[in-house]
């Protein structure tokens, strides 16, 4: 089978396949039909924007069959109130309650996070979670090691992140690294993939955002996550892939407090031209 193929007796030429095609492999012509380069199997990214973006269903792509391809539900579409009021609501989540979280929601909500965009749809996001309360609280006094290198070794830094007292508060029992959640989920990639710090921030949002569907609470890790690029002990503790760096973590949970009202933020700053 070829790359593509288009059902000549269902297409209605309109183009669409070709205008929607993000790299412009597929040539067209007003009143023909639509059809791949010769180049097309090697620049192809493999998106599937020209089958999904077809109404008649006319184009066929090898490596993505079209029962891959559930139909959008226009039933499920967000209102701009409805989308407001959903983001509007997120929360960073900071109280836990103590209940693990089952892997098969775990993975769900990977499932949905995986459909962020990435540059040249690479792809190239995977994910560690660490689901074991003792593990969790191992790499949060591993952060906290850092913490106290970074006070000797690097003073001014540590004075612009207060690191000497958030080691207070840890020594004193207050899990202020990963806030005793019962989950960490990282987000990871090859090094030398230029797209993978963008694409592992945007698929860390997604799951964030997805979060709140299961009813599940999550906030970014970001003493974890500077840590785990440049500590040893830490890298070495989460045994990530060769040549793999850490992108990004999520503490994730059942939030121990709902929240009953949405806080005011400040205006935004547009600059118009």
């Amino acid at each position: 089978m070829n790359l593509l193929e288009v059902n000549e007796q269902t297409c209605n030429r309109d183009g669409i396949c070709a205008a929607v095609c993000p790299v412009g492999i597929i040539r067209f012509k007003k009143g023909g039909f639509p059809a791949p380069i010769p180049a097309a199997e090697e620049y192809c990214i493999r998106c599937g924007h020209c089958v999904a973006a077809c109404p008649t269903g006319s184009i066929t792509h090898r490596d993505m069959p079209v029962d891959r391809f559930p139909p959008v539900r226009k039933d499920l579409a967000l209102s701009p109130d409805h989308c407001e009021h959903f983001l509007r609501g997120r929360r960073s989540i900071r109280n836990y309650k103590d209940l693990p979280v089952p892997r098969p929601e775990i993975t769900r909500l990977i499932e949905m996070a995986r459909h962020a965009p990435s540059g040249h749809n690479s792809q190239c996001v995977e994910w560690l979670v660490v689901d074991d309360r003792g593990e969790v609280r191992r790499l949060a006094a591993l952060v906290v090691d850092w913490m106290r290198w970074t006070i000797q070794n690097a003073p001014e830094v540590a004075g612009s992140l207060h690191l000497e007292a958030t080691v207070r508060r840890f020594e004193r029992g207050s899990d202020v690294i990963l806030r005793d959640a019962p989950v960490l989920v990282v987000v990871h990639a090859a090094k030398e993939n230029r797209m993978a710090p963008v694409a592992c921030t945007i698929a860390l949002t997604y799951l964030e955002l997805a979060a709140t569907s299961l009813g599940l609470g999550s906030c970014w890790a970001g003493y974890f996550t500077a840590a785990a690029v440049t500590f040893p002990p830490l890298r070495e503790a989460l045994a990530l892939p060769g040549g793999h760096q850490t992108h990004g973590g999520m503490m994730l949970g059942y939030p121990k407090h709902q929240y009953h009202r949405l806080p005011p933020r400040l205006p935004p700053r547009i600059t118009w031209r």
